[in-house]
C-alpha cells in the first residue's frame, strides 16, 4: 500500500514537473514569437517609412514635371501665336470662296492693325486652355495613390517620359522632356479637336441661287490644317535645337560635328577625308535647314488631307451626308495619334543626333 502511494506521489510530481516545463517552454516560445513579430513589425515600419519617402519624392517629381509641362504649353501657345501671326499676315484679307472644300488659308476673325486673329489660332487657344485647366484640376490635390483624372494625367506623363527615356537616354530626356511632351499632347488634342462636328461648318457665309448655304468664313478651323501653325511649331523646335546643340557641343564642337572628318586616318588619306567631310558638312547644313520645312509640311499635309476627305464625304450625297464620313472619322482619330507621335519622335531623334555623344554613358540607349 505504501509502495503504491509512493508511486502515485512520484507520478504526480513528474506530471507537475512536466507541466511546469511545458509552461516555461510555452513562455519562451511566446517570448521568441513576440520578439520576431516585433522585429518584423519594425522592419515593416522602416520599409513603409522608406517607401513613403520614395513615394513623396516621386510625388514631388511628378508635381514639378506637371508644372513645367503646363508652363511649356503656355510658352508654346504664345510663341506659336506670334510666329503664326508673322507668317500668316497675308491671311488678313477676307477669304474668297473659289471652290468647294477646305480653304488653304485660315480666315481672320478679328483684325487689330496688321495683327489678325484667325479661326485656326482660336482653336489652338481653346485647346491649350482646355489642357491647362484639365492638368490643373488633375494636379490640384496630388495624392500618393492617384485615382480618377490624376491617375490618367500621371499615366500619360509617365508613359511619355519612360518612352522617350528609352529612345534618347536619361540625361537628355531630363533636359528636353518638357518640350517633347508638350508637342505630343498639344498636337494630339488639336488634331482631335478638329474632328468635332461644327468645326469648319459653323460661321459666316451666303446663300447661292439654289438656296444652299455656303460657309465663307468658318468660326473655327482645325489648328494643324493651317500651314502657319505647323511652321510655327517647327521653327520653335529649330531654335531650341540650336540651343541644345550649342549647350552639348559648344560652338567649336558644333562646327566639328558638321565639318570635321570622322575616324582615324593619316597622311594623304586624312587630307582627302577632310575635304570630303567638309563638302558633306554643307549637305548636312542644307538638310538641317530643311528639317523645319519637312516637319511642318508633313503634319499640315496629313491633317489638311483628312479634313478635305471629311468635307468631301459630307457633301458628296446630301442624303448620306451623316453616314459617309463616319469610317473616315475613325481613321482620322488614328491619324491624329500617329502624326503627333511622328512629330515628337522626329524632333527627339534630331536632338539626340546632335546632343548625344557616342562615348557617353547614354550611348547604350
Amino acid at each position: 500500500m505504501s509502495c503504491s502511494r509512493f508511486a502515485l506521489r512520484n507520478a504526480h510530481a513528474s506530471r507537475s514537473d512536466a507541466a511546469t516545463f511545458f509552461q516555461r517552454k510555452s513562455l519562451v516560445i511566446r517570448a521568441k514569437t513576440a520578439l520576431v513579430s516585433a522585429s518584423r513589425f519594425a522592419a515593416r515600419l522602416r520599409s513603409a517609412r522608406d517607401h513613403g519617402r520614395d513615394a513623396r519624392a516621386t510625388w514631388l517629381t511628378i508635381e514639378m514635371r506637371n508644372r513645367y509641362l503646363l508652363m511649356s504649353i503656355l510658352a508654346l501657345m504664345f510663341s506659336a501665336t506670334l510666329v503664326s501671326s508673322a507668317f500668316g499676315a497675308e491671311t488678313a484679307a477676307p477669304a474668297q470662296v473659289e471652290h468647294e472644300g477646305v480653304p488653304l488659308k485660315a480666315a481672320p476673325i478679328v483684325e487689330i492693325g496688321k495683327f489678325a486673329i484667325t479661326n485656326s489660332m482660336l482653336v489652338t487657344w481653346i485647346v491649350a486652355a482646355g489642357i491647362i485647366v484639365f492638368a490643373q484640376v488633375a494636379t490640384r490635390r496630388i495624392k500618393p495613390i492617384p485615382s480618377g483624372i490624376q491617375n490618367f494625367w500621371e499615366w500619360l506623363v509617365e508613359s511619355l517620359y519612360n518612352f522617350l527615356e528609352g529612345i534618347i537616354g536619361r540625361e537628355l530626356v531630363r533636359k528636353t522632356f518638357w518640350f517633347f511632351a508638350t508637342i505630343f499632347i498639344f498636337i494630339l488634342f488639336v488634331n482631335w479637336f478638329g474632328l468635332i462636328p461644327g468645326i469648319g461648318t459653323i460661321g459666316w457665309g451666303h446663300y447661292d441661287p439654289n438656296g444652299t448655304f455656303h460657309i465663307d468664313r468658318p468660326l473655327l478651323r482645325g489648328g494643324n490644317a493651317d500651314l502657319n501653325m505647323t511652321t510655327a511649331m517647327a521653327v520653335i523646335f529649330f531654335l531650341l535645337w540650336i540651343v541644345w546643340a550649342l549647350q552639348a557641343n559648344g560652338v567649336g564642337g558644333f562646327l566639328k560635328h558638321l565639318f570635321a572628318p570622322k575616324g582615324e586616318t593619316t597622311g594623304i588619306l586624312k587630307i582627302l577625308m577632310a575635304v570630303i567631310f567638309f563638302m558633306v558638312g554643307w549637305l548636312e547644313v542644307i538638310s538641317i535647314l530643311f528639317r523645319p520645312i519637312s516637319l511642318s509640311f508633313r503634319l499640315f499635309g496629313n491633317i489638311y488631307a483628312g479634313e478635305s476627305i471629311l468635307e468631301a464625304m459630307s457633301t458628296m450625297n446630301p442624303y448620306l451626308a451623316p453616314i459617309l464620313p463616319i469610317p473616315f472619322y475613325f481613321m482620322e482619330i488614328l491619324v491624329g495619334i500617329v502624326q503627333a507621335l511622328v512629330f515628337m519622335l522626329l524632333t527627339a531623334v534630331f536632338t539626340m543626333l546632335i546632343a548625344q555623344h557616342d562615348d557617353g554613358p547614354e550611348h547604350a540607349h
